[in-house]
């Protein structure tokens, strides 16, 4: 992305969030929606807005189609807000590289706690005398 571009895709995302907290009344969007990035064609001819909202799928899917619905007022309002001659066409998309990155993050704190488990159970072992390598040895009744 162009110096350009990326600034136009952080005014687009900051106007929308805006638009969306203030003028948008459509009862699809629950869960309170927030947009988490705009990448903007370099051609400046669409920009992909991806959302996020809390809910279930369904209600996630909603917050969508309301936010297409919207599309072309939003994007009329864009025109006069950033004095452009041609905003870029809206496209709204779920983020799912979010909840991608979410479901790494629960990998890395599962991963965390398992190592913190075996530490644990490491220092046990040293402390009653056995390390890794030398487990209990049976007594000998002969």
């Amino acid at each position: 992305m162009s110096r350009r571009t990326e600034r136009l895709a952080s005014l687009i995302r900051h106007e929308l969030s805006m638009m969306i907290l203030r003028d948008l009344s459509d009862p699809r969007l629950v869960g309170f929606p927030s947009i988490t990035r705009v990448e903007v064609a370099e051609d400046l001819s669409v920009a992909d807005v991806f959302v996020t909202a809390m809910g279930t799928p369904g209600q996630q899917n909603a917050v969508v189609h309301a936010l297409r619905h919207s599309a072309g007022l939003m994007r009329t309002r864009l025109t006069k807000e950033l004095t452009l001659r041609q905003v870029p066409l809206l496209k709204f998309h779920i983020d799912e590289k979010l909840k991608k990155e979410l479901a790494v993050l629960e990998l890395l704190e599962q991963v965390a706690r398992e190592n913190a488990e075996l530490d644990r159970r490491r220092a046990e072992a040293a402390q009653n005398g056995r390390g890794p390598d030398n487990p209990p040895q049976p007594e000998n009744t002969e």
